[in-house]
């Protein structure tokens, strides 16, 4: 596989938990030349991070060898504006329009995604 886009959850598990990810999981994020980490997931781990919804190293932000950064760019906010609200969080709804716009699988687990395949490719291995 060229490249994807890594949801925040995949990202997260990856680097504190890898045991959370399933072997589909690991194949897909190990398989990929490239690994996409948005700017959004960055700053959702941070705002969750200082929300105490997640408790760890604040070096989860960094990103780790492997990974590269994708930066919001003005085409993904247009996209994010012209996409359904089927999913209620803002950074997933972001991430969704990045694989569009970008033409990258969004590798994730959350099942409220699959309701945005008509838009860009979601990645959901078992």
């Amino acid at each position: 596989m060229a490249a994807i886009l890594v949801d925040t959850h995949i990202f997260i598990w990856a680097r504190a938990e890898p045991a959370k990810l399933t072997y589909g999981e690991r194949r897909e994020f190990a398989a990929a030349s490239t690994r996409y980490v948005s700017a959004a997931t960055i700053w959702e781990i941070a705002v969750l991070l200082g929300l105490g919804r997640i408790v760890g190293d604040p070096g989860l932000i960094d990103l780790p060898p492997g990974c590269q950064l994708l930066p919001v760019q003005p085409e993904h906010c247009k996209a994010l504006a012209m996409l359904p609200r089927y999913h209620r969080d803002p950074f997933d709804r972001m991430l969704v329009s990045q694989a569009q716009v970008e033409r990258v699988p969004l590798l994730t687990r959350d099942a409220a995604m699959v309701a945005y395949r008509e838009h860009a490719a979601i990645l959901t291995p078992p």
